[in-house]
C-alpha cells in the first residue's frame, strides 16, 4: 500500500509538470484506483501494459479528452470558406502575399489594407486580397503620411512581419546589421534589421487597440536578442504592454515545421490579462504524405543534385545530409528532401525542394498545402519559382488564425 501511494503521489507531480492546474485530489485518487486495479491484474500482458502507461491513462475519460491533440482539417481551404465578419478591423504591413491578411479574415476580421514595398508582390496581393487602402511604398514613408483614412485611426489590430532575412540562422545575420538591401529586382533599396523599430513608429501613428508583429526564431539567439529587448522599450514608450511567444507551425495545424516569433503589444488603456494569456497548441502533427499532391517536376539526371538525391535515404532531411554521410565536407545544406514520415521543413524563398521517393522536385500544390495558402489563390505567373518564393515570404495563414481567435477566445477585444 505504502509503494502504491508513493507511486500515486510521484505520478501525479509529473503529471502536473504536464497539465498544469488541475483537481488534485481527484487526480490522486484516480491514480490511486489504476495502480490498484494494474497490480491486481495477471497474465503475461501485465509487464507491457505497465511499461506502456501513459501519465494521461490515469485520468477519467473526460479530463484525458481536455488534453488530446487536435486534428486538423482546415490547412485545405478556398477563399469561399471565409467565415461571416466578426467587426475587428486590420490593417497589415510588409503585406508581401497576404499570408496574414488571409489569417485574420479566416479568423472572421476585416483587413481594411496594407502597405507593401515590393511592385510585384503588391500587385499579387491587390488581385487576391483587393484591400479597401493600398500604400505601395516603404513603410518609413506609409509613417511620413498626413492623409491616411480616419478609418486606420481606430483598428483593432495593426500586423506586421518586418523582413527577417537579417536575423533568419540560415542568413549573414551580424554581417548584414545596418546595411542596405533589397530582395529583388524592382523592389527599394532599404535597411532590414531596424524595420521592427520602424513598426513600432507606425504604431505610435495609428494606435490600434493591439499589434501583432511576427518574425523569425532567430530573433530570440545570439547578438540579436538586444534587438529584442529594444523593441520591449520602445513598444512600452510607445504606451502599449508587450509579451513575445515562439510558436511552432507543426503544433499548430500547419503541416511544416515553421518556427515563428509573435510579439503581441495592447494599448495600456485596455483591460486585459496580457501575462495570463496562453499561446500553447497542440494540434496532431500532419506529415507530407497528408499533403502531397501533383507531379514533381522532373531533375536533369546529368547534375550533382541528382546524384546526390539517388544516394539520399529517409534518414536524409537535406542534400548536405548525403553528403556528410559519406564523408565531404559541408555542402547543399539549402536542397531540402521530403519524405512521406516526416513534417515538411520550413519553406524558404530559395533553395532546393525535393520528394526523396519519386527524386523529382516538389510539386506547387505541395508548396500550397504546406504552406496553408487557398487551393485557388491566383500567383498571376503560377510556376515553382514564383510560389517558393511568395509562400517563403509570407505567413503561413493557419498561423495566423490561431493567434488571432485565440485573443479573441481570450477577451481582448470585448
Amino acid at each position: 500500500m505504502a509503494l502504491q501511494q508513493n507511486t500515486a503521489s510521484s505520478m501525479v507531480t509529473m503529471t502536473m509538470r504536464c497539465i498544469g492546474n488541475v483537481d488534485i485530489k481527484m487526480l490522486s485518487t484516480c491514480i490511486s484506483a489504476r495502480i490498484q486495479k494494474l497490480s491486481c491484474q495477471k497474465g503475461d500482458g501485465y509487464e507491457r501494459r505497465r511499461k506502456m502507461m501513459n501519465l494521461f491513462d490515469l485520468l477519467p475519460q473526460e479530463e484525458r479528452d481536455k488534453f488530446k491533440p487536435i486534428k486538423s482539417t482546415d490547412w485545405k481551404w478556398s477563399f469561399k470558406d471565409y467565415p461571416p465578419k466578426n467587426g475587428l478591423k486590420v490593417f497589415s504591413c510588409f503585406a508581401c502575399g497576404g499570408g496574414s491578411t488571409m489569417g485574420y479574415k479566416l479568423a472572421g476580421c476585416e483587413v481594411l489594407g496594407c502597405c507593401e514595398i515590393d511592385p510585384k508582390m503588391n500587385e499579387v496581393y491587390v488581385k487576391n486580397h483587393k484591400p479597401k487602402y493600398n500604400f505601395l511604398m516603404d513603410i518609413r514613408e506609409f509613417n511620413k503620411k498626413e492623409d491616411l483614412p480616419d478609418e486606420l485611426y481606430n483598428l483593432d489590430i495593426l500586423d506586421g512581419s518586418p523582413p527577417c532575412t537579417t536575423f533568419s540562422m540560415a542568413g549573414d545575420r551580424e554581417e548584414s546589421w545596418g546595411k542596405k538591401k533589397k530582395f529583388r529586382e524592382g523592389q527599394a533599396e532599404q535597411t532590414l534589421d531596424d524595420l521592427s523599430f520602424v513598426f513600432i513608429e507606425t504604431a505610435k501613428k495609428l494606435k490600434p487597440k493591439c499589434v501583432i508583429m511576427e518574425n523569425v526564431e532567430g530573433l530570440l539567439l545570439g547578438k540579436a536578442w538586444a534587438y529584442v529587448q529594444e523593441i520591449y522599450k520602445q513598444f512600452k514608450d510607445a504606451g502599449y504592454r508587450l509579451k513575445h511567444w515562439l510558436c511552432k507551425g507543426e503544433q499548430m495545424g500547419v503541416p511544416q515545421t515553421r518556427h515563428r516569433v509573435f510579439f503581441i503589444a495592447v494599448r495600456n488603456d485596455i483591460e486585459f490579462d496580457l501575462d495570463g494569456l496562453d499561446m500553447t497548441f497542440n494540434y496532431e502533427p500532419i506529415t507530407y504524405g497528408e499533403i502531397k499532391q501533383g507531379v514533381g517536376e522532373p531533375l536533369n539526371k546529368q547534375t550533382v543534385v541528382y546524384d546526390w538525391l539517388l544516394k539520399s535515404n529517409k534518414a536524409d532531411k537535406r542534400l548536405g545530409d548525403t553528403v556528410m554521410r559519406y564523408g565531404l565536407p559541408e555542402k547543399l545544406f539549402n536542397e531540402r528532401i521530403f519524405w512521406e514520415h516526416n513534417i515538411v521543413q520550413t519553406i524558404a524563398s530559395s533553395g532546393g525542394m525535393y520528394r526523396g521517393k519519386e527524386k523529382t522536385r516538389v510539386s506547387c500544390e505541395d508548396i500550397i498545402n504546406a504552406q496553408t495558402f487557398p487551393q485557388d489563390y491566383n500567383f498571376i505567373d503560377r510556376c515553382c519559382k514564383n510560389v517558393q518564393y511568395l509562400w517563403g515570404m509570407s505567413v503561413p495563414p493557419i498561423m495566423i488564425k490561431r493567434i488571432v481567435t485565440r485573443l479573441i477566445e481570450a477577451g481582448l477585444f470585448k
